[in-house]
């Protein structure tokens, strides 16, 4: 009925066109599932519903209906906002109908959405009909319009930069203008083109991180629409991005990714490539950091193990970056962290993966700091900023920056105002570096750990911002009040710490504020939690902080443990 419709005059088009739309009645075949041979004519159906709703609207205005038009278009945007084609009926019906300011804030609407959720700008249409309606184009007010041919509309258009003014500027503007000719803006390729650029987004600074993440969800999104678990599966892989950070910048979005991954994983057919299995392993293990499931750890030695198998050196150090993310199970486990970094640096150095080989220097930056070993430590962080300085990777002069600081206090003897002033130049870093999951609460735990170093109670302004670190600060912000009741309270209902990089840290502060109010059942907990971590220094393998040696705690925990009961 739709072909029929396109050779049609107007008014039969229509009629043949809400006859056609009439008959959907919900996805295709949606009691097989993810059968393989309803994918693709799922997929194909999809699209032909939403050609036909656009055409119904091109032959409305045809025929002087633009007010009837508008609901369905509007509703039509909400739901598919990456259709051009959808936003360019909708503005004109909106211009036909007297509402040039309703117009133009569709269009702005559309292009904010383009560029906030895909990073595009509109395409040559939607911004030569934004011109039209402010010049009071004559052509817009009747008369046929140019038949766009059916979109899928999920990837951007990669815009020419203008004016190029250096000849990376022209190489850039050029050949993203002969992408934008010769790839059909349909074209599944640009979703993984995308997932390219985001990649190489994310490591450019705290803007391009945030941008990055922004986008990848989208086109995860567009690509599970598309019903190709495939190429879903390359989308959602693609994004390989180092991480160093164990507590995600997202909760929400990492755990949307983690579903869409296992989703994936499901429906892949059984001869779909190991290397893609692996990668959505590898993100499963990534996403899925920090909490306690038991699925992160098994995803990641499932994809180590493929990685192995193939001897395929990306995916390895992907797979291992995911392995990292995975190794918080317990305390104690810098030793093997530092294996980890170790095998990142000397694979990654072999086959110029210049994130990966940082990514390397960092863990053993984290593992070598938890180690005391700060001659070890400072070799991996000077390594770091050397890659980084010639790459072009910002990001990483954080992490470096903050473990100077760390050393200062963890290997000198400076006065603690000294270091007070060094970490809040270091948080300075933090302020739109884009990482939200490293940034809230860190300052002040850092200068709690710092006083509670020196002898000085907890911070007690009430305006301080603990973030995540707000219950195990508590008890020991209480104790400063000299409220020992309410801290003995709030040490009763205080969870085990996230399974993260300041996993021993958080314990030792439970375990300092149970130590002054005498909580025995507190004090059982951190002994048996901290005991691997002995040989450790407290929060180091952070690369950020420290409460001092492990072994302290552990120490003043069993002398208070066989004091009388």
């Amino acid at each position: 009925a739709v072909t029929d419709a396109a050779t049609l005059p107007d008014p039969d088009a229509l009629n043949r066109l809400e006859e056609a739309l009439s008959w959907w009645r919900g996805p295709a075949y949606a009691d097989f599932g993810d059968e393989a041979w309803a994918r693709a004519e799922r997929s194909r159906l999809a699209e032909l519903r939403l050609h036909a709703v656009e055409r119904r609207a091109e032959a409305q205005l045809a025929l002087g209906r633009a007010a009837v038009a508008i609901p369905d278009l509007d509703a039509h945007v909400a739901e598919h906002p990456w259709r051009e084609d959808a936003w360019r009926l909708l503005a004109l019906a909106l211009y036909r109908t007297g509402r040039q300011g309703d117009a133009l804030a569709v269009l702005r609407r559309a292009r904010t959405l383009l560029v906030d959720q895909l990073g595009a700008d509109p395409g040559p249409t939607l911004r030569r009909l934004e011109a039209d309606i402010l010049d009071h184009a004559a052509h817009l007010d009747s008369g046929p319009h140019i038949d766009h041919p059916p979109s899928l509309a999920h990837a951007p258009h990669l815009t020419p930069v203008s004016d190029p003014s250096g000849p990376a500027d022209r190489v850039w503007a050029e050949a993203t203008a002969a992408y934008d000719r010769t790839v059909a803006s349909g074209a599944r390729a640009r979703l993984e083109s995308t997932v390219g650029l985001l990649r190489d987004l994310a490591v450019t600074g705290g803007d391009g991180l945030e941008a990055a993440r922004r986008h990848r969800l989208a086109a995860i999104t567009a690509a599970r629409e598309l019903g190709d678990p495939e190429l879903t599966a390359r989308v959602i892989g693609g994004y390989d991005v180092p991480a160093i950070w164990t507590r995600v910048d997202d909760p929400h979005q990492a755990a949307d990714t983690v579903a869409a991954a296992e989703h994936t994983l499901a429906a892949l057919p059984p001869d779909a490539q190991l290397t893609s299995r692996a990668r959505l392993l590898a993100t499963v293990a990534l996403e899925s950091r920090g909490t306690r499931s038991a699925r992160g750890l098994q995803a990641a030695r499932q994809a180590e193990d493929i990685a192995r198998g193939l001897n395929d050196p990306a995916l390895l150090a992907f797979a291992l970056n995911g392995t990292f993310m995975q190794t918080f199970h317990r305390a104690g486990l810098a030793p093997q962290r530092d294996e980890i970094g170790a095998e990142l640096v000397a694979l990654s150095a072999r086959h110029g993966m210049v994130t990966y080989e940082v990514l390397g220097h960092l863990v053993r930056l984290q593992s070598r700091s938890a180690l005391a070993d700060f001659t070890g430590a400072d070799a991996h962080a000077t390594a770091a900023d050397r890659l980084a300085d010639r790459h072009e990777l910002p990001l990483v002069g954080v992490f470096t920056q903050w473990y100077r600081v760390l050393r200062l206090t963890a290997t000198g003897s400076p006065h603690p105002a000294e270091v007070a002033t060094a970490y809040q130049d270091a948080a300075l870093r933090l302020d739109g570096a884009g990482m939200p999951g490293l940034e809230r609460g860190l300052l002040p735990l850092a200068l709690l750990c710092l006083r509670l170093r020196s002898g000085q109670p907890a911070q007690t302004d009430e305006h301080i911002d603990w973030g995540p670190y707000e219950p195990w600060a508590r008890p020991l912000v209480l104790l400063a009040h000299d409220r020992p009741t309410e801290a003995r309270a709030a040490l009763s209902s205080l969870p085990d710490p996230p399974r993260d990089l300041l996993f021993e840290a958080l314990w030792c502060l439970a375990a300092r504020a149970a130590l002054t109010v005498g909580d025995r059942g507190t004090m059982e907990r951190a002994l048996t939690e901290l005991t691997p971590a002995a040989a450790e220094l407290a929060g180091a393998g952070s690369g950020l902080l420290t409460l001092g040696p492990v072994a302290q705690y552990l120490d003043s925990l069993a002398v208070a443990l066989r004091g009388p009961r």
